[in-house]
């Protein structure tokens, strides 16, 4: 079985596997205690926030250990916001952050604060000046991720840092998917990442709050982590995931260039062995393990359960599940084809055979998924006046776009097809499926069941 989904969970790098099992012994007792016992757990607990702050690039009395990623980023963003919160209640995030950050913005949003996205182009790459427009007076925080989960674009994070500064307004940076491979440049105020991400134990997040940064602990307190992380410290989890952090460092220039090069060649071949594929992400500023592609006429679920049939473990930005009828946040943002989404994410150490055995299978998988969804259309089609009706109401996508391309053709050149469909991801896979085919999006209007999507023939 080859494990293409780092991007979600890095395997337990055998730095950290070790380093837990040696630490049982002598981290379980109170670091805050000072019998022998304690001392040793104490000496353990320091030792990996040493570690971790160098690879950072903190001090160690600036990094906090959490109990994951997401509580990092919901205590960094609370924190920093009550301690601005005589500067106002506004927060600004970028349009395609992890859901724990956008959480937060709905929260403050809630309690009746507000919040500003920041619009992303095609690639997921934000404008330093859309930030920088995004400021206001009340502004208390900004938050931008440093790489994206989903299509690993990283983000120019120094120069937003350099944007919030002069405005006087502190960055707070997620940097779960990037900090295995470096630390984050950039004046940034306040850090998050988790340690599942690099091949840590899951359970370990990392906090940073810079010197200087006003910040208000919320919720009961106690004198632990800087009364940031309140509760025991797992410490055997905190040094292997400090010890997995350092030992990763080690190998990343190395292996970025082996994984760089390994998912340049699925970036170029897919297109070519799959019709009607878009690949997402930012071709050069993006993460070296990652790579992200949209097929067009296929169910995503059913994409990912063919290839974990045939040995291969990769996941989904796409909507089109059975649990989930709403896209991508990601994708939605981006504009780009969000139906047969597949995210490979190789991990440290993945083998050059199993990315051309992955090349081997997806064309078969890809077309047996789109044979299974190739179903009949006539009598889902009228004809009103000059416009051709396709009726794909109660259907799930790609439903409604592969009905649209097998009647395109049946109207002239300058001709309308009207698309039914109550499916929100229609309302961005076919002004995306039109963008592929050269075909006109017109628009959309009401309908008196879902919505009626708008497409002349171009072509």
């Amino acid at each position: 079985m080859a494990y293409f989904d780092a991007a979600s969970s890095a395997p337990l790098h055998p730095v950290a596997r070790q380093a837990l099992l040696a630490s049982f012994d002598e981290g379980w007792a109170d670091p805050a205690r000072l019998y022998r016992e304690g001392r040793r757990a104490r000496v353990l607990l320091d030792a990996a926030r040493e570690a971790a702050a160098e690879a950072v690039g903190c001090r160690p009395d600036e990094l906090a250990f959490t109990s994951s990623g997401t509580r990092a980023v919901h205590t960094g963003i609370a924190g920093a916001l009550a301690g601005r919160r005589r500067i106002g209640r506004h927060l600004i995030v970028s349009a395609v952050e992890h859901s724990s950050v956008l959480h937060s913005a709905e929260l403050l949003e809630a309690a009746g604060g507000s919040a500003t996205q920041v619009a992303v182009g095609r690639t997921g790459l934000v404008d330093p000046a859309a930030y920088g427009e995004a400021l206001r007076e009340d502004t208390a925080l900004a938050c931008l991720q440093s790489a994206n989960h989903e299509v690993g674009t990283e983000q120019p994070v120094g120069a937003v840092a350099e944007v919030c500064r002069e405005a006087g307004v502190p960055l707070l940076v997620d940097a779960a998917q990037s900090l295995g491979w470096g630390p984050v440049d950039g004046g940034w105020s306040l850090l998050t990442a988790s340690a599942h991400k690099w091949g840590g134990p899951s359970g370990v997040g990392l906090l940073v709050v810079r010197k200087g940064v006003r910040f208000a602990a919320q919720g009961p307190v106690d004198e632990r982590e800087s009364g940031r992380a309140p509760g025991f410290e797992n410490i055997p989890a905190i040094v292997a995931a400090a010890a997995s952090l350092r030992a990763v460092r080690a190998e990343a220039a190395e292996e970025a260039v082996r994984l760089r090069e390994l998912t340049d060649r699925i970036r170029a071949r897919v297109p070519r062995l799959v019709s009607d594929v878009e690949v997402v992400g930012d071709p050069v500023r993006r993460l070296p393990g990652v790579v992200t592609f949209s097929c067009l006429y296929v169910d995503g679920e059913a994409l990912l359960h063919e290839l974990d049939r045939e040995g291969f473990s990769v996941s989904s930005g796409s909507s089109c599940t059975s649990s989930t009828l709403t896209p991508s946040h990601v994708l939605r943002a981006m504009g780009v084809l969000s139906e047969g989404n597949v995210r490979v994410s190789l991990p440290l150490g993945a083998a050059e055979e199993d990315v051309e055995r992955f090349l081997d299978v997806l064309p078969r998988a890809v077309t047996a998924v789109r044979e299974k969804l190739g179903a009949p259309v006539s009598e889902a089609v009228v004809r009103e006046a000059d416009v051709l009706v396709v009726d794909s109401l109660g259907k799930r996508c790609p439903i409604p776009v592969i009905e649209l391309a097998k009647v395109i053709t049946d109207v002239p050149v300058g001709g309308l097809v009207r698309v039914l469909s109550d499916d929100e991801a229609a309302r961005l896979d076919i002004p995306a499926w039109c963008e592929m085919r050269n075909q006109e999006y017109v628009g959309e209007e009401p309908a008196d069941q879902g919505t009626a999507y708008l497409i002349r023939r171009a072509t």
